[in-house]
């Protein structure tokens, strides 16, 4: 099971098709004068994708020998088989799964870190999508721990992992419009993952969604993508450099330095633990914050 689960990783497969799309989309750009590629920030979006490859491996390893080990011991191990109603079962589940891994990383700052180069260029494009957090490898399948105790194995759980990141793939794009209302009700579309990649005040942490908008419906995180406030792609103070340690490790550095200056553990611990902007010696900065000096909601 441990070597099928390996096999069942779609991502590699998917790698040339990306970097195909990637080229396509970057001389179409090129070609209508669009500005929506640049080659430094291009390139360093490859590197992210290069390094949380590497940092992945040995979490990966230890995350697939966990999950295998709790499907193992799940009391559910012979009832939830490959049935097509347990295939949809698991979407549906790794989906919500999915949802709170990634608004953790927005509303935590220490998992921010980990998470932040993926957000820190000023485009939106298929680069883009390959511009992968890098420190979010570290702690991203403790989320999905709890699939395997319910009975499902390892392999469906990498192969619906992988799928859903197939989706998310072409969902950055600003070539798309808005869909169908009844998509754009339902499912993660290139306008609502525009609005995630926006610095507006009014968009900040908004439409953490894999493949379905409805947890951000339900949940109270989504934003919908409005002409009157067309979307800012980037930081909300941009780090404005292509180079791949700083666009990897500047946010660490921040926190390092945010933490030396702590006078107390309370200060520490707020710093580490409560959503990025929150600061112990200067004006709160945290998006609901934000939006509610603004008047938004």
């Amino acid at each position: 099971m441990f070597e099928q689960a390996l096999q069942d990783d779609l991502s590699l497969l998917a790698l040339p098709l990306y970097l195909a799309a990637v080229l396509l989309e970057a001389w179409y750009a090129h070609r209508h004068h669009l500005n929506r590629y640049r080659l430094g920030d291009t390139l360093a979006s490859l590197s992210m994708l290069v390094a949380s490859g590497i940092v992945e491996l040995l979490p990966r390893l230890l995350a697939l020998t966990a999950f295998v080990y709790l499907h193992e011991i799940s009391p559910l191990r012979d009832v939830v088989g490959r049935q097509w109603w347990a295939w949809l079962l698991l979407f549906f589940l790794d989906d919500f799964t999915y949802y709170w891994f990634h608004r953790a990383n927005h509303e935590v700052r220490l998992l921010w870190a980990g998470h932040v180069n993926h957000h820190s260029s000023q485009y939106l494009n298929f680069a883009t999508a390959l511009r992968q957090g890098v420190g979010e490898r570290l702690h991203k399948f403790l989320f999905w721990m709890w699939l395997p105790l319910l009975g499902f194995d390892p392999a469906m759980i990498i192969t619906v992992i992988s799928l859903s990141l197939f989706y998310q793939f072409w969902i950055h794009t600003r070539a798309i419009g808005k869909l169908h209302p009844w998509i754009e009700a339902v499912f993660n579309t290139p306008s609502h993952h525009r609005v995630h990649h926006a610095s507006n005040v009014r968009y900040l942490d908004r439409n953490h969604g894999g493949v379905l908008i409805v947890w951000d419906r339900l949940f109270g995180t989504f934003s919908e993508e409005r002409d009157d406030d067309p979307v800012v792609y980037g930081l909300t103070t941009n780090i404005d450099s292509d180079n791949p340690w700083t666009v990897l490790s500047h946010e660490y550095r921040a926190i390092w330095r945010d933490l030396q200056q702590a006078r107390n553990w309370d200060e520490r611990l707020r710093t580490l633990f409560l959503a990025p902007g929150w600061s112990a010696r200067g004006p709160d900065k945290r998006a609901a914050v934000l939006r509610e000096q603004a008047g938004m909601h």
